[in-house]
């Protein structure tokens, strides 16, 4: 389905989303500003969902933002073609901003700047799960062989991004600063008004009650499953949606329906070698 990756710095790309001469000037010249907010995310781990938080948030509850512009321009992916460069020397800069980029090669002018990042991170094995549909429904994604096959690579991180390992490791060297908070995929599962609440005060946004559920209805799921301003259905020419719908489940454990004990087991085993020394303990780590 798709075409050759190519690499950047160790890490695979698909040419009809990035290329090098765009990454080089995302890490090199890009300026980073104060006030932005960036919802960063590795592959499947959340972004839409974030997305539509974050816009709901804005417009206090009402849907009509969400339900009338598309996400990639109410949050626009930095690496995609030409985007940096025009978000660079814009005077207007877009509310949000969208990234799976690795830390290692995000913006350098990161550091050092007020902006707010915000990372989302999934069970890698649910990851795994949902990249693998995503992988047969999308151009950006070589078709993969089996599952098994799939998995390999994935824990390799021989898929477009990179590793996930370096991903989280990568990123989660900011947590504890006060420009960035983490989120988990799980426990907004369990909690998404907490979830809200969260976020609404990281961002310094004062919502009453009323209008924290009603940021928390319309980010429900099934009603983001149901919005084409979401649900990428305007893209039919890069995402097949007969083959998996981009909105696929949306919960937490699907794994434990792909997974063989052994494909289990394996996957544990390099995740516990990948993610030795790591400080943090995420919700799938305490099962």
């Amino acid at each position: 389905m798709a075409d050759d990756y190519f690499t950047y710095k160790g890490i695979l790309f698909h040419p009809l989303s990035s290329n090098e001469n765009d990454l080089n000037f995302i890490e090199n010249e890009f300026q980073v500003l104060d006030d932005d907010i960036f919802n960063i995310t590795y592959p499947k781990s959340g972004t839409t969902w974030l997305t539509e938080i974050l816009s709901l948030i804005r417009s206090k509850g009402d849907p009509t933002w969400s339900k009338t512009v598309p996400n990639w321009e109410r949050s626009p992916w930095i690496e995609v073609i030409d985007v940096a460069k025009r978000l660079n020397t814009s005077s207007e800069r877009p509310p949000f901003m969208t990234s799976h980029l690795a830390k290692s090669i995000f913006p350098r002018s990161l550091v050092g700047s007020k902006a707010k990042v915000i990372y989302t991170v999934r069970n890698p094995k649910d990851v795994l799960v949902s990249l693998y549909y995503f992988a047969q429904m999308t151009t950006f994604y070589k078709d993969p062989e089996s599952f098994e096959q799939f998995l390999e690579l994935f824990l390799k991180g021989e898929v477009p991004f990179g590793s996930w390992f370096d991903h989280v490791n990568g990123w989660m060297e900011l947590n504890g600063q006060s420009n960035f908070l983490l989120l988990c995929y799980d426990d907004l599962l369990q909690d998404l008004r907490g979830g809200v609440v969260k976020i609404c005060k990281f961002l310094g946004q004062e919502l009453d009650d009323e209008t924290i559920d009603l940021v928390t209805k319309h980010s429900l799921f099934k009603n983001m499953k149901e919005n084409k301003m979401a649900n990428f259905s305007l893209l039919a020419n890069y995402f097949d949606q007969s083959k998996s719908p981009f909105m696929r489940k949306g919960i937490s454990g699907d794994w434990k329906n792909h997974f063989t004990v052994k494909q289990a087991e394996h996957f544990d085993h390099v995740y516990q070698e990948r993610m030795n020394g790591f400080h943090w303990i995420f919700p799938w780590d305490k099962n």
